[in-house]
């Protein structure tokens, strides 16, 4: 009881761990909701580069988490600790990368390539920083308390401020770059040509344009909050909490073979089916947020008020998780997920079908948060029961839980950044007119398109694979029994 007592964690270590699940989720809904809308009208990148763009540092990202934890599985202990180094280190140069992200250079040439740059590198630091910190819980601080506790409930340790990191960092990028009007063109033979590069060309000599200065700037302060908070959660997780020397160096009796590993995992039926309805599910997800500051401020018209849509959305999600929590614990995983994903369809029908009306969107905007935070809280609860189901059915294989988790997370991003692509170069097919006020119809088609057709689509696809999906409550808690025995 007393060795129990030494490694249990004090509520202020518990507390400076999750505020360190913030700077990835702030920096990840920031990138999210504004990047791809900062890219065409504000940086003025061509739609086509800035397909390139977002698939290429989405596909980037997805790449490096299994690289990354490759390299942190062959780090050695130092003063610091085997993992705190590698947040240290990649902090200050996060920070930079992702300042420039939101920098237009003076530069006629290499625009794209500069952009391109900075998102992967600054996708790779925000890496080195989170795949350290989430292995905290098995390997390092929270090894003796937490790990245990994220098998029995329902939100993992950190996860509550890594919701709240979502909120604020749509508040934050929103609120400031809100207070700002991007300036636009307005001219009636805007959508008389075909090609988006000779009309801009056409209206660049025809017509005096407003200065972009002003925008720019508040995309750069709003980089510059987010970049000092990132740093601030840094250093509580630094100061706060003192990696284990011997929690993390703990290992299982024979070497885990990775690949002999990820062949077993991979050919585990339930796995397969949860992470495919979820890829759907996270893609559905995904084609909403990237598109929705378009749709709001073109086809619905609300150009000054989409930042606080996209906040209500965030602000709703983050609300609605304790009851989530509560409906899973009380009605099983299942239901949840048929629930909790499927409530979104109507109102994401209703918001193009109906005439644009701002209350109307506000409560499409609070009901999609409502589904959004059942897409965010379900996969980390289910992955754990098909961990166990593969413990249970490969009782002699240990050490493979991370490949279930780094893969799920490999998967989402991949198709996160094939969805954001698909979605720009869809609207460039469309002739999608840079710094216009308005839209040709056919880019107004091609978002509502993308932000409920397409989801609709998707959502009932993985539910359908959820139908599948073997673990229900019963089969979870026979599996619960069976692993208590076999322990």
């Amino acid at each position: 009881r007393l060795q129990e007592s030494r490694e249990r964690l004090s509520v202020c270590s518990k507390l400076c761990y999750a505020v360190g699940g913030a700077p990835y989720q702030i920096t990840g809904c920031a990138l999210g909701f504004f990047l791809q809308i900062y890219l065409l009208d504000v940086a003025q990148v061509d739609a086509f580069y800035a397909s390139i763009i977002l698939f290429a540092g989405r596909v980037w990202d997805a790449i490096t988490d299994p690289m990354v934890g490759f390299f942190i599985s062959k780090t050695s202990w130092t003063r610091f600790g085997r993992l705190m180094p590698w947040i240290i280190f990649s902090t200050p140069f996060a920070v930079i990368s992702y300042f420039l992200i939101w920098f237009v250079p003076d530069i006629s040439t290499g625009q794209v390539m500069w952009y391109l740059v900075f998102y992967c590198a600054f996708q790779t630091l925000v890496t080195c920083f989170h795949v350290p910190y989430s292995a905290l819980t098995i390997w390092g601080c929270c090894a003796a308390d937490e790990g245990r506790a994220q098998s029995r409930r329902p939100l993992p340790p950190g996860m509550t401020v890594e919701v709240l990191g979502t909120v604020l960092g749509t508040a934050i990028q929103g609120q400031i770059v809100g207070k700002v009007d991007t300036p636009c063109i307005e001219s009636p033979f805007f959508f008389g040509l075909t090609n988006s590069s000779v009309a801009m060309e056409e209206l660049n000599m025809t017509h005096d344009t407003e200065s972009l200065t002003d925008t720019r700037n508040a995309y750069m302060i709003a980089a510059g909050v987010i970049g000092g908070l990132y740093v601030l959660c840094a250093l509580i997780l630094l100061l706060g909490v003192r990696e284990k020397r011997e929690s993390s160096e703990l290992q299982s009796d024979e070497p885990v073979s990775f690949f002999q590993g990820l062949k077993l995992v991979m050919n585990h039926g339930p796995y397969i089916k949860l992470i495919a309805g979820f890829l759907f599910t996270s893609l559905a997800f995904m084609l909403l947020e990237g598109n929705f500051a378009l749709f709001c401020t073109y086809t619905l018209g609300f150009r000054n008020e989409f930042q606080n849509i996209l906040l209500a959305i965030m602000l709703s999600a983050t609300l609605t998780i304790p009851f989530w929590q509560w409906f899973l614990t009380r009605f099983g995983k299942k239901t949840a997920v048929y629930v909790g994903i499927s409530s979104a369809i109507p109102f994401l029908i209703a918001v193009v079908v109906l005439d644009s009306n701002l209350y109307v969107t506000y409560v499409v905007a609070v009901a999609a948060g409502i589904s959004v935070a059942a897409a965010f809280l379900l996969p980390w609860s289910m992955l754990p029961d098909v961990v166990d189901d593969f413990k249970l059915q490969h009782p002699s294989s240990h050490g493979h839980e991370a490949i279930f988790f780094s893969f799920y997370v490999f998967f989402t991003k991949f198709t996160a950044g094939v969805s954001l692509g698909i979605s720009t170069l869809s609207l460039d097919f469309a002739g999608y007119q840079t710094r216009g006020c308005s839209q040709p119809g056919q880019v107004n088609l091609t978002l509502k398109m993308l932000v409920s057709a397409v989801p609709v689509g998707l959502i009932l696809l993985s539910l359908l694979l959820f139908k599948l999906y073997p673990i229900d409550e019963e089969k979870r808690r026979k599996n619960k029994k069976a692993l208590q025995d076999l322990r």
